[in-house]
């Protein structure tokens, strides 16, 4: 119910789906990817893996971490919403707690949250509005998005606060995605993730590589990089100051990142972002 590609849309902070899937009894491919995602049900069922089989149905809110390895088992028609963010981009900011449920599931809680009956309608049509949000260019847009999305979240976190969870003992790929995702806007580097979590860069790093496909250092220019490709769409900062801003204070080095991650300068995709 998720995909892994990254393609354009996907380097905005909030994008949003509307997708529907045929029957199938043929397990999908299993799927990481760099940003989380809230997947809405509202037709259908579907058995989905994430750490062990859960069952979907409509009204349910799937949740997906970033870095969290999922697939789906079988299906029958089913028809949802999938709402992908950068974790990095809102976790310094006031949203911070209404990503706690991400955090439940990465830490083993189920991925799956039962919305209450009678909000599954309010909630279908908040992001419905968030999807026509992301698809225009409007005054204020990103406040706009962001209150929606804070909408959405919040509905989640009311709706996970209710059911019973146990917190084991984080994993240390669990404890090291979140410090990624709360500081990799900082200067920081391996070393400082193998810190936190108490134990050898390389262990660290190799753990994350096994788990996610990608390392430390990826994952942290990971996050910087979709924060800086929300400055670039929703600033006019220079890109001297959105490097600094993400972490990197050689900008020359910043912009060699990116462009090898996305084919072309910050300066041009910026340009190529506002010509559409």
């Amino acid at each position: 119910m998720t995909d892994s590609r990254r393609s354009s849309s996907h380097s905005r902070p909030i994008w949003v789906e509307r997708f529907t899937h045929e029957p199938s009894s043929r397990a999908s491919p299993s799927a990481v990817h760099e940003h989380a995602a809230l997947v809405f049900m509202t037709d259908g069922h579907a058995v989905h893996e994430q750490r062990g089989r859960f069952e979907v149905q409509a009204g349910d809110m799937l949740l997906v971490p970033a870095g969290e390895a999922h697939r789906d088992l079988r299906t029958t028609r089913t028809t949802a919403w999938g709402v992908g963010l950068c974790a990095p981009c809102y976790a310094p900011s006031e949203l911070a707690n209404l990503l706690d449920p991400f955090e439940r599931a990465r830490s083993g809680a189920s991925p799956i949250v039962r919305l209450p009956t009678e909000r599954h309608e309010h909630v279908n049509r908040l992001i419905a509005e968030l999807h026509a949000e992301t698809h225009a260019e409007r005054t204020h847009g990103e406040l706009v998005q962001k209150s929606l999305l804070a909408l959405v979240l919040a509905e989640v976190t009311r709706a996970a606060s209710v059911a019973p969870f146990t917190s084991p003992q984080p994993s240390l790929v669990a404890e090291a995605l979140r410090f990624i995702e709360r500081t990799c806007l900082q200067p920081i580097s391996l070393s400082d993730v193998a810190r936190a979590v108490g134990r050898s860069p390389s262990y660290v790093t190799t753990a994350l590589k096994q788990a996610t496909g990608k390392s430390v250092v990826e994952w942290i220019i990971a996050g910087r990089l979709s924060e800086a490709c929300n400055r670039l769409l929703h600033t006019d900062e220079m890109v001297e100051v959105i490097a600094e801003r993400v972490g990197y204070a050689d900008a020359t080095h910043f912009i060699r990142l990116f462009r090898r991650v996305y084919g072309v300068t910050p300066a041009a995709w910026r340009n190529e972002r506002r010509r559409r």
